[in-house]
């Protein structure tokens, strides 16, 4: 059967946590995998900008042997996706030329309609819904650095967003209690959250919205921003930094997780002075730049698991 990762949904927790798993096993021992994905290719689809999405993908694959094929739906280079080709006939398409499909753009439903039309692996690598690949290195991250994700508590601070919506799937799938502090307006996605608390409840987790930030830190191991103002949403940009002005992640907030140990993190790119203050960016408690690199491993490893490099158990 043909796996894909359209969403966290897409994992069981012991799925997650092999994805983890494997992932510390490259990061530390790269060169037993650079022949894994050998005469593989992966068309990788961006309809979106992207610095690390891209980057790690591209460098990934080719690190596991495989040819990665940077593809944009726009310009005179681009897809004919870009110009209306239909999803459907995009997807039997490329199923018949590569392995795989990565894809970075607006809407769930064409990364939904590229794995229900197609008979290869389709990864998300971002939409306006979900990114699950920066949740799984955040994992990653957090293991690395706090011993273990089970037991510990995460808080995202700022609108309720893609990243945010990952992150409330992945807490239930790795043992993990997650809050969003965030504006009544700018709440996460009401579905999502549903299915994040459902999802918490069978595992023994909880996924909440608290809107103070000061009461939502308290004995966090984690805080998680993001940038305010997310591509596609420049004209709303003036709106978002007045509704956010109050969910800047300072020292005092750093302060009131009431722990020394609190990790900063964050997916970048980061905007100092709006959700992030410098000094906690780039201060000795912030771990954004590992948390960037995982995007790597991470992502080698899911490919893996997904190209049949590696096996789920």
């Amino acid at each position: 059967m043909t796996r894909h990762l359209r969403s966290l949904l897409d994992l069981t927790p012991a799925e997650t946590n092999r994805v983890v798993d494997l992932a510390v096993e490259v990061k530390a021992n790269p060169g037993a995998y650079t022949e894994a994905l050998r005469g593989k290719s992966v068309a990788m689809i961006f309809a979106k900008q992207s610095t690390r999405t891209r980057i790690s993908f591209e460098v990934g694959l080719h690190q596991l042997g495989a040819q990665p094929l940077s593809l944009s739906t726009s310009g005179g280079t681009g897809m004919q996706m870009g110009r209306g080709e239909t999803v459907s006939d995009t997807a039997q398409v490329l199923s018949r030329f590569v392995h795989a499909i990565v894809i970075r753009t607006f809407g769930q439903d064409q990364v939904d309609g590229l794995a229900e039309h197609g008979s290869i692996p389709v990864v998300n690598a971002l939409t306006d819904l979900y990114h699950p690949c920066q949740a799984l290195a955040d994992l990653l991250t957090i293991r690395e650095h706090l011993g273990s994700t089970r037991g510990k508590k995460l808080v995202y601070v700022g609108a309720g967003n893609n990243v945010a919506h990952s992150l409330m799937l992945a807490g239930p799938r790795s043992g993990m209690d997650v809050v969003v502090t965030c504006p009544e307006s700018l709440r996460p996605n009401a579905d999502v959250l549903a299915r994040a608390q459902a999802d918490g409840a069978e595992h023994g987790t909880s996924v909440s919205v608290v809107i103070d930030p000061t009461e939502a830190v308290r004995d966090a191991d984690v805080i998680y921003t993001d940038t305010w103002v997310s591509m596609g949403e420049e004209e709303e940009a003036k709106r978002l930094i007045q509704t956010l002005s109050g969910y800047t992640v300072t020292e005092q907030l750093m302060a009131a997780t009431g722990k020394q140990s609190t990790i900063f993190m964050h997916c970048l790119p980061a905007h100092r002075g709006e959700e992030v203050a410098a000094e906690v960016m780039d201060g000795p408690r912030s771990v954004v730049f590992d948390e960037a690199e995982n995007r790597l491993h991470a992502q080698k490893a899911l490919m893996l698991l997904l190209m049949g490099g590696a096996s789920w158990s």
